[in-house]
């Protein structure tokens, strides 16, 4: 199992439970009047793209020259069908709290437009696109990540403008692979190297703090010059996910392969899937039950994932369970090694030869 992997899912994870957990109470009674608080849901923002970066690395290290055979028949069924069902299913949620919701139009435009909280699957299919067309063309890295760069910047500079279009349009905007171009260069670059890349960072992990620590710093500098709005398309978080990555990937290697880690990873997008649907439903008893802030944050989180938790081991024991909160996998069950998804690895490793990679299948 590639531990660091593994905890870097899970770290991501969590982060995303808590954030919006922050919103949730937030949204509920209101935010407190304090810079830090406000400050530290931007940097929990960082998350979502650690997915993002997490599924092209996986990818990257395991299908660097070509894709499997029935690559896409199975991320069709174990990415997208699960993305169409909570798209129906925050529909018929979002209906029933505010009645004013017209179902149909809001259905199509989860569909179509990722516009609820599973947005991001469409990036990632996205990025399994533009991954099969650099393997088939051999497209060098070091032509394709300066033009990333440039291509992301310009797309984030115009989604964080007043431009009215743009205003109008954002949600629709953030979807393309531009506005993230540059995370997925860098990701298959650290995917295919990551032997190497390994090595490099456990043997210098004291500089990848120095590095997080820095990062830290631009977000912190922006936000005091007025740039404060709460969301994954900051310019300002391209180095600070890099840097929370590279850190975890790091220091994750010295970090024992614990059960709760791995539990927690498997069901990963499940739970990314299903809390958001959890926390509308628990937020306004945690907001009665404590009372303050911290608590209630805190209460929300640590109760909405038991629950999510709950609810994805109950829906994977269906027969079609993996087509509602994605693949599973139970290592008892494991009988083949073949990588399906970017939140079920397993791997062999040692912290100091980073070899011996396998991914398996739950057959």
């Amino acid at each position: 199992m590639i531990k660091e992997w593994n905890l870097l899912r899970v770290i991501a994870c969590l982060s995303i439970v808590f954030l919006h957990s922050t919103t949730q109470t937030g949204n509920l009674i209101g935010f407190p009047n304090s810079q830090y608080y406000e400050l530290l849901r931007i940097l929990l923002c960082y998350a979502t793209p650690t997915f993002i970066i997490l599924s092209e690395m996986i990818l990257a290290n395991r299908y660097s020259n070509q894709l499997p055979n029935q690559f896409w028949q199975k991320r069709l069924k174990w990415i997208y069908v699960p993305f169409l069902v909570f798209a129906v299913i925050d529909a018929i949620i979002v209906k029933q709290l505010y009645s004013n919701i017209d179902l149909q139009k809001k259905m199509l435009s989860n569909v179509f437009l990722g516009s609820y909280e599973g947005y991001f699957i469409l990036i990632i299919l996205q990025f399994y696109v533009l991954h099969y067309f650099v393997i088939r063309f051999n497209i060098p890295m070091r032509v394709l990540v300066p033009i990333s760069m440039v291509v992301m910047g310009f797309h984030l500079y115009l989604l964080n403008t007043n431009i009215p279009f743009v205003q109008e349009y954002k949600t629709e905007l953030k979807l393309p692979f531009t506005a993230w171009f540059g995370y997925f260069t860098i990701a298959f670059l650290m995917g295919r190297y990551y032997k190497i890349i390994s090595k490099k960072l456990f043997k210098y992990r004291w500089y990848t703090i120095l590095g997080l620590i820095g990062s830290i710093f631009i977000v912190y500098f922006s936000y005091k010059s007025g740039i404060v709005g709460v969301n994954s398309r900051r310019m300002d978080l391209f180095p600070l996910t890099i840097s929370i990555s590279l850190t975890i990937m790091a220091w994750g290697q010295a970090v024992p392969n614990l059960r709760i880690i791995n539990l927690i990873s498997k069901y990963s997008l499940g739970i990314y899937l299903v809390h958001w649907q959890v926390q509308r439903y628990i937020a306004p008893y945690t907001v009665e039950w404590f009372n303050q802030t911290i608590t209630q944050v805190f209460g929300l989180f640590l109760i909405t994932l038991l629950i999510t938790i709950t609810i994805i081991y109950l829906i994977s024991l269906l027969p079609f369970g993996s087509y509602i909160v994605g693949k599973t996998t139970n290592p008892k069950e494991e009988k083949k090694l073949e990588l399906h998804l970017p939140w079920s690895i397993k791997k062999t490793h040692n912290i100091n030869t980073n070899t011996d990679i396998k991914f398996v299948k739950k057959y």
